[in-house]
């Protein structure tokens, strides 16, 4: 009896201590809490958030927004910032992978407590992220995604580019009006919702436009090999083959078709943007075409300041032409941050609302204005890509598109 009311003693004495351990550990978290409300009035700066493919297989894609992220930031910050504050950008690099995206936004928003965030450019990354944005009432700004189910996700996703419906339509008038063809195949990135997409949309317009499609090939993201596939595509006999995939591949693909015998043009859409991608197709990409969002042969005075000024700051570099992902970037920040300063504030659901309210924004890659499911509404150009013997490529503007 003793030993059994020894033990409830203890018992008591262990619960209130445990009590007075929650609630000592309840008043800390207050008072920092408390603490952390007061830092974030008190701060001179606005965090916004980046995330993109810094590494992995479509690293230029994140690469070459941040490059012109930080060329925006650089020029608001200096031109006196935003409400008073300067802009700063904690960047997150996603590795290329949908789960990673997923967790580096979760972090900003979670711990380093962004008000805003840029990214992704890769579709599928972009879909993994944005419904942690949605969640947390984020708003989220995505430079390049041209899949039409990004922003889908609900009302605090956003985009500064045009949409794989429009995206499609342009290549498959491109490939019956202005190359004449009749007869197309396609060869899709199964794993890939944006070349998924964009075969999609392709082989919708181009039927509508009397076009007929003879064979419909397949790979996956990574693959190195696509002999098989392209064996197939030539024993059709196509006139041109559509390669809606990213830089990686295509570059791979257009070797190996090639080295086959085939010989008609290669046509995709942005995801070719990269500068890796002669390093990698080399002179097999001559007479292949593509469809983007800006050309720099564009004489727009405020598209040459931003080539000039990109050329002077990485002009060191062997990426000493902006692409497409660069100047998006670019111009994301900027909408971003006029949206900042039509809404008076940087609070989220602020940010938000005057986003939504986004009209004739002028940027490097043209007038944008977003719609009422948050797509920009603009033009695309199509390019052409040359490569002359020592590897070295450009793209030659072919003509643009409006929607």
């Amino acid at each position: 009896m003793l030993f059994s009311n020894t033990m409830k003693n203890r018992s008591r004495i262990h619960a209130l201590r445990n009590a007075a351990f929650v609630a000592a550990a309840a008043a800390l978290a207050v008072g920092f809490s408390g603490c952390n409300k007061k830092d974030a009035a008190a701060s001179d700066e606005i965090l916004i958030g980046h995330y993109g493919s810094l590494t992995g297989a479509t690293a230029t894609f994140g690469q070459s927004a941040q490059k012109g992220i930080e060329m925006a930031v650089d020029a608001i910050n200096v031109s006196g910032g935003v409400l008073g504050k300067k802009l700063k950008v904690i960047v997150e690099d996603d590795q290329g992978k949908p789960e990673e995206a997923q967790t580096v936004v979760t972090k900003l928003i979670n711990k380093d407590r962004v008000v805003a965030l840029l990214g992704e450019i890769a579709s599928s990354n972009s879909l993994a992220a944005a419904p942690v944005a949605q969640s947390s009432r984020i708003p989220m700004i995505s430079p390049g995604s041209t899949n039409p189910k990004v922003t889908s996700v609900g009302d605090y996703i956003f985009r500064v580019c045009f949409i794989d419906p429009f995206q499609g339509q342009v290549m498959a008038k491109f490939a019956a009006n202005t190359l004449k063809v009749k007869k197309v195949a396609i060869l899709r990135d199964i794993k890939s919702d944006y070349s998924v997409g964009l075969a999609n949309f392709f082989v919708e317009g181009f039927k509508g436009l009397g076009g007929e499609i003879l064979s419909d090939e397949s790979y996956s993201q990574g693959d190195k090999d696509f002999t098989a596939q392209l064996t197939a595509l030539k024993g059709k006999n196509p006139e041109a083959i559509f390669v809606p995939g990213y830089y990686t591949e295509v570059g791979l693909i257009a070797r190996q078709a090639r080295k086959l015998g085939i010989t008609v043009p290669l046509l995709g859409g942005d995801g070719w943007d990269s500068s890796k991608l002669w390093e990698i197709g080399g002179a097999a990409l001559n007479g292949c075409f593509y469809s983007n969002h800006y050309s720099v042969d564009d004489p727009s005075p405020i598209l040459q300041k931003f080539v000039a000024d990109y050329k002077a700051r990485y002009g060191k570099t062997s990426d000493s032409i902006p692409d497409a992902m660069a100047a998006l970037g670019y111009d994301a920040t900027l909408v971003l941050a006029d949206a900042m300063k039509r809404a008076q504030s940087s609070k989220p659901d602020s940010i938000r609302m005057a986003l939504a309210q986004t009209k004739g924004f002028m940027g490097v890659t043209g007038n944008t204005t977003l719609d009422e499911n948050r797509n920009a509404v603009k033009p695309a150009v199509v390019l052409e890509v040359i490569v002359d013997e020592k590897g070295n490529g450009r793209n030659k503007f072919k003509e643009s598109v409006s929607p």
